[in-house]
């Protein structure tokens, strides 16, 4: 009898993509474009593409890499480490699943539109913050709403993860794509928007509807999650039997998620007007984390056992972000990416005229491989895409909008995205099940912009 074909293990997954790419500074020229400062930015000088020495990784670099992928992506990964261990003393106290509990008796009869809501929110905070890592730090609350519900933990990941994602491909006022993009472009600042709104009404209509298709089938049959083996093992579906064992909400529960509440508005104020980010975060999520354990009477001693508990859980995925960062390393030390972005480049301005845009689109979601930061592919490649669009006759807005939409929504579907792997990590929720779960969407967002990029072009959007 033949073995069932498995999926290789996330870890086996990430390190063929190094080999590879590894095996690709051999096969491809070196080459470089120079850069220059634009605005404080550094971007890509037009027409300046030459080739240098070629410096092939070696077997024993490639491992080299991986340490230094670590090191590279250590603020992420230490980050996830730190809210693991916030979220651990949290959860310890007991006043998340007290809190959810309640909150579900009282939503009785109308818990589904807990989800469109959530995922609304969320979308609003990306297309105005463009939050994507910040999303993070939501996250375990949202799986604890969806299994209170009878949802499972792909789902609880999904109404946060996905209601941001989706707000991030509108991008209708991020500052970080649609506004350096746009910038780099001279085009007029978050120009566009109604076309962008348009488009993003139907990316978080799809969004929500398939979220709460897939949770309405999840409890019907838990057995369909994808998770399901993984939160049968770890006890993240309450029996009977063990709801009854949650404590009744208390007022140090309340003092908890009061703390809690207080500390999220403070991290979201704190992004938006002192300009904190993943390290400023990580410090407020410690303080709240210890502080909860204190008022919810852990005390000293378990309160600190509890972080450590939580940094535990989030182990596994929190490393697989200095993995996946040490594809990039490979191929900056393998001095093949400009190479790679010289030869997309002029494979577009071959395509009959009709299809130019959508090779730009194409040419961009390859990239965002590469350069999944969305202000660092607006840097690199809006310098080429714009003369290019020029050369073609297509209007720079819907540069942009090529840029825009190959940069956001494979960001919810490829292993080199920082915050992908960070929420996964925190979820507990393996690359391949995630992938498993969300590749129509993002087949189905792909078409999507792909339908409007045709539509830009027709009407002339400027």
């Amino acid at each position: 009898m033949k073995k069932k074909w498995r999926i290789p293990h996330t870890y086996a997954i990430i390190f063929s993509i190094i080999i590879m790419a590894a095996v690709a500074t051999y096969l491809i020229p070196a080459g470089q474009y120079e850069r220059g400062e634009v605005g404080g930015r550094e971007v890509v000088v037009e027409d300046s593409y030459q080739r240098v020495e070629q410096t092939p990784i070696t077997f024993f670099e490639v491992f080299t890499a991986i340490p230094q992928g670590m090191e590279k992506g250590a603020q992420i990964i230490f980050y996830i480490f730190l809210v693991g261990g916030a979220f651990g003393c949290i959860r310890a106290t007991g006043a998340i699943d007290s809190g959810i509990n309640k909150l579900v008796y009282r939503m009785e009869g109308r818990e589904r539109l807990l989800i469109p809501v959530i995922m609304l929110i969320f979308s609003i905070l990306g297309f105005t913050t463009g939050m994507s890592e910040e999303s993070i730090i939501f996250v375990p609350i949202g799986i604890a709403i969806a299994r209170a519900l009878g949802y499972d933990t792909i789902v609880g990941t999904a109404m946060i993860t996905l209601g941001a994602a989706s707000g991030f491909i509108g991008g209708m006022m991020n500052p970080f794509t649609v506004g350096v993009a746009q910038g780099i472009a001279e085009v007029q600042i978050f120009s566009g928007f109604l076309f962008r709104f348009v488009v993003y009404l139907f990316i978080l209509s799809i969004a929500i509807w398939y979220v709460m298709r897939y949770a309405r089938r999840v409890k019907l049959d838990q057995r369909i999650s994808v998770m399901y083996d993984i939160d049968i093992q770890t006890k993240q579906y309450d029996t009977a039997t063990e709801q009854n064992k949650i404590a009744m909400f208390n007022f140090r529960h309340g003092l908890v998620l009061l703390a809690l509440g207080v500390g999220v508005f403070i991290n979201m104020y704190g992004v938006f007007n002192w300009g904190w980010f993943l390290t400023e975060l990580a410090a407020s999520f410690i303080i709240i984390g210890l502080f909860s354990g204190i008022i919810g009477g852990l005390g000293i001693n378990k309160t600190f056992a509890s972080f450590v508990d939580g940094m535990k859980v989030v182990a596994f995925g929190a490393l697989i972000v200095g993995f996946a960062r040490t594809i990039l390393v490979v191929m900056e030390n393998g001095v093949i990416i400009d190479t790679i972005i010289y030869a997309l480049s002029n494979a577009i301005s071959n395509l009959p005229d009709t299809l130019n845009v959508l090779g730009m689109y194409v040419v961009q979601i390859i990239l965002n491989f590469f350069i999944p930061s969305g202000s660092g592919q607006a840097a690199t490649t809006m310098p080429l895409m714009v003369p290019l669009s020029d050369i073609l006759g297509i209007e720079r807005q819907v540069a942009v909008l090529a840029y825009q939409y190959g940069d956001a929504i494979s960001n919810s579907i490829i292993p080199t995205s920082a915050a992908l792997m960070g929420y996964l990590a925190v979820a507990g929720i393996p690359y391949e099940r995630w992938v498993k779960f969300v590749w129509k969407l993002i087949l189905i967002w792909l078409s999507i912009a792909a339908v409007a990029l045709v539509i830009a072009v027709m009407i002339g959007i400027s």
